[in-house]
């Protein structure tokens, strides 16, 4: 006779229904490494939406929206669905990179969404985080080109794994960590706010490309040709920094022209994010390898790169990772890509971008400490400044990263779940779900106003 197995778990009904208390156990079995609950200090019960339910009963409107991987939000119906299909339909849900009638519809439709509807791409699954598919891509370029250096740019942010972290713009984290990824040269990376070189405007465009191009071409720039350029389209961690179009496109020409992978890293910013599909076709351009993570796997682990044809170099089993096969994350990718696709959530979103803007700079006239409003479709950056210091030579007052974090706090205590990025944190970033109504976005600028008034800032 077998006994039986008893497995004993905590119930969060046998603990004191308090934030307090959970947070206060979190710290206790949990690293300092964790971030988020420091900044926001719940326990969370329930979601559902835009809208979160922390133990105490209080609801939050949540634009953060897991960092941008909740594309449509918190349980979705139809995203629930899939996942109970998979569960009763007797697939596995450990498959390694085997194939299964699931990941065939998956990659099928995936592909259908890449630039010229994938024909020129193939897929290739990673490990379930945007990292290591940013480190499967910067291997690749080297293995590609047989070359190992890599351009990557300023505020840019890939990842904390080692090879992602060497190309992440936050120097922060690479503090207490030596012998970062070699050959790896930093450019400045255009900002519609504060111009990395002084200039401003046109100009600054302008002379940015240029410095890019002339650093590729100069035979005595000091700088190796590299394997791979990588960046993201519109920053995010970085402020929420959009690339103008025509920047983007010179560098996809110099690129093609040295034999440089171009890699695009879509893992915040694509998926409808910004009003299109991927942010990268606002310049309308193609990669050589597009990063793919968060609203890919619609709420679920997964990661993906689409690489061009030409430059599938790896030979079998050269980039794994245990969990590349995750059944239940390509379910509710699916489902959330066909709604995404199927329900043009990208043309919405373009519109309510445009508006929300709108509001803001409207609450800009009266909120001077809003130094500028940026972003494309629902990833929308929100610079904190200082308006009585004076300006500089751009007219650009000074940042306030500490006005922004107690901002931050003053809307979570106004029941508004808002992130912080841009440097010195002095950016709060707008990252919800793509389902957001209007009506929600008009809670969302009754509760920010809220927070501006109690955290002292006067209007004009």
């Amino acid at each position: 006779m077998t006994d039986k197995v008893r497995i004993d778990t905590l119930s969060a009904n046998s603990l004191p229904q308090s934030n307090e208390t959970f947070l206060a156990r979190q710290a206790e079995f949990e690293s300092n490494v964790r971030s988020y609950p420091r900044k926001l200090p719940l326990a969370i019960a329930k979601a559902q939406g835009v809208w979160i339910t922390d133990v105490e009963n209080k609801q939050y409107l949540d634009c953060l929206a897991g960092a941008g991987t909740l594309a449509l939000g918190h349980n979705h119906p139809e995203v629930l669905q899939s996942i109970q299909s998979v569960i009763t339909s007797g697939l596995p849900l450990h498959t390694l990179d085997l194939t299964t009638p699931l990941k065939d519809e998956f990659s099928s439709y995936l592909l259908s969404l890449l630039p010229g509807q994938g024909k020129e791409y193939c897929l290739q699954f990673t490990g379930p985080s945007g990292a290591d598919a940013v480190e499967a891509a910067l291997k690749l370029a080297k293995k590609v080109t047989g070359r190992s250096g890599v351009i990557s740019f300023s505020g840019g942010y890939h990842g904390m794994t080692h090879g992602a972290l060497s190309v992440t713009g936050n120097l922060s984290p690479k503090e207490a960590v030596n012998g970062m990824m070699p050959e790896v040269q930093f450019m400045p990376y255009p900002h519609q706010y504060r111009c990395p070189l002084g200039i401003g405007g046109e100009a600054g465009v302008k002379a940015l490309t240029y410095y890019f191009e002339n650093l590729i071409n100069d035979v005595e720039s000091g700088v190796r040709k590299p394997a791979a350029v990588i960046l993201e389209a519109v920053q995010g961690e970085g402020g929420v920094n959009p690339a103008p179009a025509e920047w983007l496109q010179r560098i996809r020409k110099v690129t093609q022209e040295h034999g440089i992978m171009l890699i695009l890293d879509e893992v915040q910013a694509g998926f409808a994010r910004t009003g299109k599909l991927f942010a990268f076709e606002h310049a309308g351009i193609e990669p050589d390898i597009i990063v793919m993570s968060k609203a890919v796997g619609g709420g679920l682990p997964l990661a993906v790169l689409g690489i061009k044809k030409q430059f599938d170099a790896w030979a079998p089993g050269h980039h794994t990772g245990t969990f590349r096969g995750n059944q239940l994350a390509m379910a509710t990718g699916l489902t959330t890509l066909k709604i995404l696709k199927e329900e043009r959530i990208a043309d919405k979103v373009a519109i309510q971008g445009e508006w929300l803007k709108g509001k803001l700079a409207e609450l800009q006239k009266r909120f001077p400490v809003i130094g500028h409003v940026r972003g494309l479709g629902l990833m929308i950056g929100i610079e904190i400044v200082k308006p009585n210091e004076a300006k500089d030579h751009l007219g650009c007052y000074p940042a306030d990263g500490e006005l922004s974090a107690l901002l931050q706090k003053k809307c979570f205590e106004a029941g508004l779940i808002l992130e912080r990025g841009g440097r010195n944190g002095c950016v709060l970033r707008l990252l919800p779900s793509l389902l957001i109504t209007n009506a929600e976005l008009e809670v969302f600028l009754d509760k920010f106003e809220s927070a501006l008034l109690g955290a002292g800032v006067k209007p004009v």
